[in-house]
């Protein structure tokens, strides 16, 4: 059977996303602002978009944009509800951010003029390497440096409680985290972008990461 997966989105084309699952074996549900019914779906994908509200890790607004406090408040009890539930997470770039902030963690809300131009390029994604650490996920996918796709200008500061930071950029942010408990899958970078119709030659399959998260929720 071809897990269902639910797509929470910013409310635009979520093109990408349903078209990684369905090339890795699975079936997505792309919504804005979806209630939390773990019951319907064998996962759940938190996919990219705008900044997350900081008052929700106790900071004030230093650089954080487009805010959108009730996708903010959706996402947040969609992870109690499937993490309660024990269904698997993919969390996608603002969704790692989601989860860490869930978690107690904090953000980095502006990576600032040096760091941004090498996570983020205008008109599409920037291309650079990351490392990751031996015996992790995507150590076992993708080997020890291997170049992925960004367009990011936060990131991670404090990790959230249960979270380790398994892979960093050249510069030190942090790419992926695992955690100790949780059936999370949570990368900066952007997968559904490296797959099928567009898998690229100058990156890693993200491919890969769809198919281990569609296994954890057969």
């Amino acid at each position: 059977m071809r897990p269902k997966i639910l797509i929470s989105t910013g409310g635009g084309d979520a093109g990408n996303y349903l078209n990684a699952l369905r090339t890795a074996g699975g079936d997505g549900d792309a919504r804005y602002l979806p209630a939390p019914r773990p019951s319907s779906y064998s996962g759940l994908l938190l996919a990219g978009g705008e900044d997350m509200d900081p008052s929700l890790f106790g900071q004030e607004n230093r650089g954080s944009r487009s805010i959108d406090r009730a996708r903010d408040q959706a996402e947040l009890a969609l992870l109690d509800a499937f993490c309660q539930a024990g269904r698997p997470v993919l969390a996608i770039c603002r969704g790692l951010q989601v989860v860490n902030v869930w978690l107690g963690g904090a953000l980095i809300q502006d990576l600032g003029p040096e760091l941004v131009p090498f996570h983020q390029r205008d008109g599409g994604d920037q291309l650079h390497l990351i490392r990751a650490e031996k015996g992790t996920l995507l150590h076992q996918l993708y080997g020890p440096v291997f170049p992925v796709n960004s367009s990011h200008h936060q990131g991670l500061g404090r990790l959230g409680r249960g979270l380790r930071g398994t892979a960093w950029s050249e510069d030190g942010v942090v790419e992926a985290v695992e955690h100790e408990t949780l059936p999370l899958v949570c990368v900066q970078f952007h997968p559904e972008r490296m797959t099928g119709e567009l898998a690229r030659t100058d990156t890693v399959d993200g491919g890969a990461l769809f198919r281990v998260f569609l296994e954890l929720c057969r």
